[in-house]
């Protein structure tokens, strides 16, 4: 069926829409409560976006997911984009779930744990804690003043255990020792807890009735022991940043644009303390709304394993307001409502966040400036046709010609791109020869990028003159003229014992490299896409080399997968022991079947021609 076809066939019903470009590339995912009305509204005329514009003349293919309800869409878009992050679609880098403490106070002796994935396990989850830092400030700071348990040990009241030294320093009460009742240590936990929920004044209050009480029985040790307590805690929070005093739990989401550049900040608030805090900066995003903006930022935020609060405050009114509510609501398990304040603290909130979005940005761009005149001073110093925003590197890697392959890495205005890192096993080769490997690479690379259309700026290739002028005689042939073409290669000089290593770079057509200033930016720029292109070049090497090292006959039968080949070893002994068995003494293994047996005994008894898998 056509694109025009699909068009005309599109449910008026909720769901997701895949866009796909001509190689079949998923390049936007979207939503609708219509489908009919919002995937043919980019093919009618009208003002649309520059981005808008280049995504529709890149569409080739189309296909649908209809939903139930706008809800159900709206998750599965969350989940598609995330999965297959397409290309004009805001994608958001950041794909770690967020750090939480989590505190099973249903256990007999509740332990404290780091964790990134949440359960409905009955557990206390405190967090999300960012930056992490804060979180393990946190931690110790609670192991130096609560004494529970810091340890992963099973308790076995019938098994006491030696305990370990925080016990010994006063830092935990050893529940291992089984001399401690769950109720003693129980209330050492709600003080944790209260700790924990910002419960400050309960907190302090509780724990100077029981210094008092110690006084008053004369176990001053045990009133000096809380007195010292009570000072950690009252230092503690003086420190922490309380912002609203109705210990609310609260998402603040605030935003800055400039220059087709967008940084959204959020803000966590738990029990009225601010928590921490995370910094989203976005490149490019001219074509899009704020509403956009923030509506696809909502969209991808919250489809983390994370815990919602019950409030979210916006910098900005969307039309999806009611839809997010009724998503984050099911998400939370309780009622969350998303806010557009225009007055009050919680405006005041929205400003905050938007300040601190506003710096980060400025930050950003002060920093993305910074870069450019690198690569301004590079191109210069290079007489480059192209300012190298985008530089692609090669480098083969190989011992004495064995498991030969090539890493080419990616470069984005002096950031690694590591989504566009490719690796190559090298095909054609015999032997250790680098320079008909690298035009091997070169051509693969490029045949590929000719029929996308999309080049580098600057190709780099690690080495001297011979693997330069393979690389252009491959370019030549291919009728790629655009990039510049760099050979980069290290050089020593100085006598034996005081040698000096400099870089030079092999131009085309320039008989004498450039030797580059060791000590200048631009030679730190080229040597470390050098470096990158070198490493991941190893790692794949190395790899590989470790993957033969391991390999077995057995591996090239067909039929013969990982859990078979270590049940045939385990009922053998070794491969020599296999190749003597009958087809009924292999058929008797578990797991094999007549006819797995059958393929092993021709493999090894038969012709001697391997059957099935291309090694």
């Amino acid at each position: 069926m056509t694109l025009e076809e699909k068009l005309q066939n599109l449910p008026d019903s909720p769901g997701v829409y895949i866009m796909k470009d001509a190689k079949g590339h998923i390049i936007y995912i979207g939503k609708a409560v219509s489908l009919w009305n919002r995937v043919r509204s980019y093919f009618q005329k009208g003002v649309k976006g520059e981005k808008t514009e280049m995504l529709v003349r890149s569409i080739a293919d189309l296909e649908t997911i209809v939903t139930h309800t706008e809800l159900e869409a709206l998750v599965l878009e969350a989940n598609l984009i995330k999965k297959h992050r397409p290309k004009y679609n805001i994608v958001l880098r950041d794909d770690k779930n967020y750090p939480y403490l989590r505190f099973d106070v249903k256990a007999a002796f509740p332990r404290l744990e780091v964790v990134r994935r949440l359960k409905k396990d009955g557990a206390l989850y405190y967090g999300p804690y960012i930056p992490a830092g804060g979180m393990w400030e946190s931690l110790a700071l609670i192991r130096r003043t609560f004494p529970i348990a810091p340890c992963k040990m099973e308790f076995k009241a019938d098994k006491p255990a030696r305990p370990c030294i925080q016990f010994q320093i006063g830092r935990c009460i050893g529940p291992c020792t089984g001399e401690v009742d769950t109720h003693a240590y129980h209330e050492v936990v709600s003080q944790v807890r209260l700790f924990l929920e910002g419960k400050n004044r309960d907190l302090l209050n509780m724990l100077k009735q029981h210094m008092e009480e110690a006084s008053e029985r004369m176990e001053y040790e045990r009133a000096a022991e809380l007195r010292d307590r009570i000072a950690k805690i009252e230092g503690a929070f003086e420190k922490q940043k309380v912002i609203s005093p109705g210990f609310e739990n609260q998402d603040v989401i605030g935003f800055a644009s400039d220059g087709g550049c967008t940084d959204i900040q959020a803000l966590f608030v738990r029990n009225g303390i601010l928590l921490g805090r995370k910094d989203f900066y976005i490149d490019d995003v001219r074509g899009m709304s704020n509403e956009e903006l923030i509506t696809d930022f909502l969209n991808q935020f919250y489809a983390k394993d994370m815990i919602v609060p019950a409030e979210v405050l916006l910098p900005l009114e969307v039309t999806d307001r009611a839809l997010f509510e009724s998503w984050l609501t099911e998400k939370r398990g309780a009622k969350v409502d998303v806010q557009f304040p225009q007055r009050g603290r919680k405006r005041e909130l929205v400003q905050m966040a938007s300040d601190n979005a506003a710096q980060s940005l400025r930050e950003h761009l002060l920093s993305r400036r910074s870069k450019e005149k690198i690569l301004v001073r590079l191109q210069e110093e290079l007489g480059l046709a192209n300012l190298p925003r985008r530089i692609e590197a090669f480098d083969i890697s190989n011992i004495q010609g064995t498991e030969s392959v090539a890493s080419m890495v990616s470069f984005e205005n002096n950031t690694p791109d590591k989504r566009n890192y490719k690796k190559y096993k090298i095909r054609t080769v015999v032997g250790p020869d680098d320079f008909a490997s690298m035009a091997e690479v070169i051509r693969r690379r490029y045949t590929k990028a000719k029929e996308e259309g999309l080049f580098p700026d600057l190709i780099l290739i690690d080495g001297g003159k011979g693997q330069l002028n393979a690389a252009l005689d491959v370019l030549r042939e291919l009728d790629v003229h655009g990039p510049d073409v760099i050979g980069l290669a290290k050089a020593r000089s100085g006598e034996e014992g005081s040698e000096r290593e400099f870089e030079r770079v092999f131009l085309p057509g320039v008989d004498e490299p450039i030797i580059l200033d060791p000590l200048s930016a631009t030679t730190h720029l080229v040597a470390r896409v050098r470096d990158e292109a070198h490493r991941f070049a190893i790692t794949y090497h190395r790899k590989l080399r470790e993957k033969r090292a391991v390999h077995s006959e057995l591996d090239d039968i067909t039929g013969i997968g990982e859990v078979r080949k270590k049940a045939l070893l385990r009922h053998f002994g070794s491969v020599e022991k296999i190749k003597q068995a009958t087809a009924e003494e292999i058929v008797a293994v578990q797991g094999m079947s007549q006819k797995a047996a059958t393929e092993i005994v021709r493999y090894f008894q038969g012709t001697g021609v391997r059957a099935g898998k291309e090694s």
